[in-house]
């Protein structure tokens, strides 16, 4: 039976709390945002990120081998979703066009649209199941 290393990854918060000088609350956030000091950061671990699969190889050892790609129900919830934004956004261009779309461009949009809607659904319920 083959072997396979897996590399998995969560995310683990960092927070610190700070009182900024600023005119506004948005100028506060640009401060706050700004500040690379971190030494008073603190660990939140009650909140750490759901386990995600960063890198998939062939053998007993990382970054040696014959890397695998990561099937996509395997990466983390938050990054598949901005992934598919860029899908969704043309998907959705599509039939806004003013001339609308000719029966040959429908056709061709609908099943793209149906695969996009089916993968959407399954990040839906993965991150409904917790993964």
């Amino acid at each position: 039976m083959p072997l396979y290393t897996i590399e998995a990854t969560y995310r683990l918060p960092v927070y610190r709390q700070r009182t900024y000088e600023a005119t506004t609350s948005e100028a506060a956030c640009e401060l706050a945002i700004a500040d690379e000091g971190w030494g008073d950061g603190k660990e939140d671990v009650e909140t750490s990120g759901e386990t995600y699969v960063t890198g998939i190889w062939k053998g007993r050892t990382a970054y040696a081998g014959t890397t695998i790609a990561v099937p996509d129900r395997f990466d983390e919830t938050i990054q598949r979703k901005a992934d598919f934004f860029d899908d969704l956004l043309a998907l959705l261009k599509e039939p806004a066009r003013p001339m609308g779309l000719s029966r040959h461009e429908f056709e061709h949009w609908l099943p793209r649209a149906m695969a996009t809607i089916a993968k959407a659904d399954a990040i839906v319920a993965d991150a409904a199941r917790g993964r």
